[in-house]
Protein backbone atom coordinates (compact mmCIF):
# COMPACT_ATOMS: atom_id res chain seq x y z
CA UNK A 1 0.00 0.00 0.00
CA UNK A 2 0.99 3.58 -0.94
CA UNK A 3 2.19 5.48 2.24
CA UNK A 4 0.70 8.88 2.31
CA UNK A 5 3.66 10.50 3.28
CA UNK A 6 6.27 9.51 0.69
CA UNK A 7 3.63 10.04 -2.28
CA UNK A 8 3.37 13.67 -0.89
CA UNK A 9 7.00 13.79 -1.12
CA UNK A 10 6.85 12.56 -4.90
CA UNK A 11 4.05 14.62 -5.87
CA UNK A 12 6.22 17.52 -4.75
CA UNK A 13 9.13 17.03 -6.62
CA UNK A 14 6.96 16.35 -9.96
CA UNK A 15 5.95 20.10 -9.04
CA UNK A 16 9.33 21.01 -8.68
CA UNK A 17 10.25 19.10 -11.69
CA UNK A 18 7.03 21.03 -13.89
CA UNK A 19 8.14 24.65 -12.25
CA UNK A 20 11.60 24.37 -13.74
CA UNK A 21 11.00 22.65 -16.90
CA UNK A 22 7.89 22.28 -18.05
CA UNK A 23 5.16 19.65 -18.45
CA UNK A 24 6.63 17.55 -20.99
CA UNK A 25 9.83 16.92 -18.59
CA UNK A 26 7.83 14.97 -15.84
CA UNK A 27 8.18 11.53 -15.78
CA UNK A 28 8.41 9.08 -12.85
CA UNK A 29 12.32 7.66 -14.00
CA UNK A 30 12.55 12.04 -14.01
CA UNK A 31 10.94 12.51 -10.45
CA UNK A 32 12.99 9.11 -9.52
CA UNK A 33 16.09 10.60 -10.32
CA UNK A 34 15.51 14.46 -8.73
CA UNK A 35 14.65 12.35 -5.34
CA UNK A 36 17.61 9.48 -5.57
CA UNK A 37 15.51 7.01 -5.41
CA UNK A 38 14.58 3.69 -7.68
CA UNK A 39 11.95 3.93 -10.07
CA UNK A 40 10.71 1.38 -8.90
CA UNK A 41 10.22 3.01 -5.35
CA UNK A 42 8.17 5.71 -7.40
CA UNK A 43 6.07 3.56 -8.84
CA UNK A 44 5.00 1.47 -6.25
CA UNK A 45 3.53 4.75 -4.83
CA UNK A 46 1.92 6.68 -7.90
CA UNK A 47 1.34 3.45 -10.11
CA UNK A 48 1.35 5.26 -13.30
CA UNK A 49 2.65 8.76 -14.57
CA UNK A 50 -1.06 9.28 -15.73
CA UNK A 51 -1.76 8.57 -11.47
CA UNK A 52 0.83 11.38 -10.72
CA UNK A 53 -0.50 14.19 -13.19
CA UNK A 54 -3.69 13.59 -11.10
CA UNK A 55 -2.15 14.08 -7.94
CA UNK A 56 -0.61 16.79 -9.09
CA UNK A 57 -4.10 18.40 -10.72
CA UNK A 58 -5.62 18.04 -6.90
CA UNK A 59 -2.43 19.64 -5.44
CA UNK A 60 -2.47 22.19 -8.07
CA UNK A 61 -6.31 22.65 -7.07
CA UNK A 62 -5.30 22.45 -3.28
CA UNK A 63 -3.29 25.98 -3.91
CA UNK A 64 -7.05 27.49 -4.08
CA UNK A 65 -8.54 29.10 -1.05
CA UNK A 66 -11.91 28.88 -0.03
CA UNK A 67 -11.69 30.88 2.63
CA UNK A 68 -13.08 34.84 2.75
CA UNK A 69 -15.84 34.17 -0.32
CA UNK A 70 -18.54 36.74 -0.78
CA UNK A 71 -21.53 35.61 0.68
CA UNK A 72 -24.19 36.35 -2.36
CA UNK A 73 -23.58 33.11 -4.65
CA UNK A 74 -23.50 34.89 -8.10
CA UNK A 75 -20.29 37.02 -6.47
CA UNK A 76 -18.97 33.83 -4.64
CA UNK A 77 -19.32 31.69 -8.09
CA UNK A 78 -16.99 34.72 -9.91
CA UNK A 79 -14.55 34.86 -6.99
CA UNK A 80 -14.11 31.07 -7.16
CA UNK A 81 -13.44 30.80 -10.74
CA UNK A 82 -11.10 33.55 -10.57
CA UNK A 83 -9.42 31.78 -7.55
CA UNK A 84 -9.50 28.67 -9.74
CA UNK A 85 -7.44 30.39 -12.51
CA UNK A 86 -4.90 31.56 -9.95
CA UNK A 87 -4.39 28.86 -8.67
CA UNK A 88 -3.50 27.19 -12.25
CA UNK A 89 -2.05 30.57 -13.09
CA UNK A 90 0.99 29.92 -10.07
CA UNK A 91 2.06 26.92 -12.02
CA UNK A 92 4.33 26.39 -14.89
CA UNK A 93 1.97 24.65 -16.94
CA UNK A 94 -0.64 24.27 -14.61
CA UNK A 95 -3.48 24.52 -16.94
CA UNK A 96 -2.30 21.69 -18.89
CA UNK A 97 -1.47 19.51 -15.98
CA UNK A 98 -5.14 19.76 -14.80
CA UNK A 99 -6.74 19.82 -18.18
CA UNK A 100 -4.97 16.42 -19.04
CA UNK A 101 -6.68 14.63 -15.74
CA UNK A 102 -9.86 13.81 -13.95
CA UNK A 103 -8.76 14.20 -10.70
CA UNK A 104 -11.91 13.14 -8.28
CA UNK A 105 -9.53 13.80 -5.28
CA UNK A 106 -10.18 15.96 -1.98
CA UNK A 107 -9.06 19.23 -3.53
CA UNK A 108 -10.63 19.12 -6.80
CA UNK A 109 -13.67 17.72 -5.03
CA UNK A 110 -13.57 20.72 -2.28
CA UNK A 111 -13.45 22.99 -4.97
CA UNK A 112 -16.18 21.58 -7.60
CA UNK A 113 -18.47 21.27 -4.30
CA UNK A 114 -18.24 25.03 -3.19
CA UNK A 115 -18.50 25.85 -7.68
CA UNK A 116 -21.73 23.65 -8.27
CA UNK A 117 -23.12 24.74 -4.59
CA UNK A 118 -22.83 28.59 -5.35
CA UNK A 119 -24.45 28.10 -8.61
CA UNK A 120 -27.59 26.10 -6.64
CA UNK A 121 -28.06 28.93 -4.41
CA UNK A 122 -28.16 31.26 -7.69
CA UNK A 123 -31.19 29.47 -8.12
CA UNK A 124 -29.95 27.06 -11.09
CA UNK A 125 -31.47 23.78 -11.43
CA UNK A 126 -29.10 20.37 -10.77
CA UNK A 127 -28.75 19.77 -14.68
CA UNK A 128 -28.08 23.76 -14.89
CA UNK A 129 -25.55 23.48 -11.75
CA UNK A 130 -23.27 21.04 -12.92
CA UNK A 131 -23.42 21.76 -16.64
CA UNK A 132 -22.35 25.49 -15.76
CA UNK A 133 -19.82 24.44 -13.71
CA UNK A 134 -18.73 22.53 -16.31
CA UNK A 135 -18.88 25.15 -18.99
CA UNK A 136 -16.78 27.45 -16.38
CA UNK A 137 -14.33 24.80 -15.57
CA UNK A 138 -13.55 24.42 -19.72
CA UNK A 139 -14.16 27.52 -20.13
CA UNK A 140 -10.45 28.38 -17.52
CA UNK A 141 -8.53 25.70 -18.42
CA UNK A 142 -8.70 26.47 -22.08
CA UNK A 143 -8.00 30.13 -21.91
CA UNK A 144 -5.15 29.41 -18.88
CA UNK A 145 -3.45 27.28 -21.42
CA UNK A 146 -3.57 29.74 -24.05
CA UNK A 147 -2.48 32.46 -21.84
CA UNK A 148 0.36 29.81 -20.01
CA UNK A 149 1.95 28.63 -23.83
CA UNK A 150 0.86 32.24 -25.94
CA UNK A 151 3.29 33.83 -28.54
CA UNK A 152 3.91 37.17 -27.76
CA UNK A 153 3.49 38.51 -30.96
CA UNK A 154 -0.05 36.87 -31.51
CA UNK A 155 -1.46 39.89 -32.83
CA UNK A 156 0.88 39.77 -35.61
CA UNK A 157 0.42 36.47 -36.31
CA UNK A 158 -3.20 37.64 -36.79
CA UNK A 159 -2.90 40.50 -38.61
CA UNK A 160 -0.63 38.44 -41.11
CA UNK A 161 -2.97 35.54 -41.44
CA UNK A 162 -6.39 37.00 -41.94
CA UNK A 163 -7.30 39.03 -45.50
CA UNK A 164 -10.30 40.88 -45.67
CA UNK A 165 -11.51 39.76 -48.73
CA UNK A 166 -11.50 35.57 -47.29
CA UNK A 167 -11.81 36.48 -43.95
CA UNK A 168 -14.31 39.64 -43.68
CA UNK A 169 -16.01 39.07 -40.44
CA UNK A 170 -12.55 38.09 -38.58
CA UNK A 171 -11.01 41.58 -40.58
CA UNK A 172 -13.74 43.41 -38.81
CA UNK A 173 -13.06 41.83 -35.39
CA UNK A 174 -9.43 41.73 -35.44
CA UNK A 175 -8.77 44.50 -33.19
CA UNK A 176 -10.91 42.41 -30.75
CA UNK A 177 -9.32 39.77 -31.37
CA UNK A 178 -5.96 40.37 -31.44
CA UNK A 179 -6.92 43.07 -28.73
CA UNK A 180 -7.51 43.24 -24.78
CA UNK A 181 -5.65 41.43 -22.53
CA UNK A 182 -6.06 37.51 -21.15
CA UNK A 183 -7.85 39.07 -17.52
CA UNK A 184 -10.26 40.90 -19.43
CA UNK A 185 -10.89 38.13 -22.08
CA UNK A 186 -11.91 35.75 -18.73
CA UNK A 187 -13.97 37.97 -16.86
CA UNK A 188 -16.28 38.80 -20.15
CA UNK A 189 -16.57 35.10 -20.49
CA UNK A 190 -16.88 34.31 -16.86
CA UNK A 191 -20.36 36.92 -16.86
CA UNK A 192 -21.65 35.55 -20.05
CA UNK A 193 -21.41 31.82 -18.03
CA UNK A 194 -23.13 33.45 -14.81
CA UNK A 195 -25.87 35.11 -16.73
CA UNK A 196 -29.38 34.42 -15.78
CA UNK A 197 -30.87 31.81 -18.58
CA UNK A 198 -33.17 33.42 -20.82
CA UNK A 199 -36.34 31.07 -20.32
CA UNK A 200 -37.85 32.75 -23.52
CA UNK A 201 -34.68 32.06 -25.73
CA UNK A 202 -34.89 28.66 -25.12
CA UNK A 203 -34.63 26.52 -28.26
CA UNK A 204 -37.03 23.57 -29.52
CA UNK A 205 -35.58 20.70 -27.57
CA UNK A 206 -35.15 22.62 -24.26
CA UNK A 207 -38.56 23.80 -24.10
CA UNK A 208 -40.08 20.47 -24.90
CA UNK A 209 -37.99 19.33 -21.73
CA UNK A 210 -38.91 21.99 -19.22
CA UNK A 211 -42.78 21.17 -20.09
Amino acid sequence: MANARRQSEIVSTALELLDEKGADAVSLRAVAERMGVRLNTVSWHVKTKGRLLELMADAIVGRMSLEGLPPEPADRFRELVRRYRRALLAVRDGAKVVAGTYAAEEHTLRAAEAIVGALLECGRDEREAAWTAWTAVYFTLGLTQEEQGAPASIGDVLSGAVAPDAHPSLSRALGHLAGGTFEERFDFGLDLIIRPPDRAGDGPAEARRRR
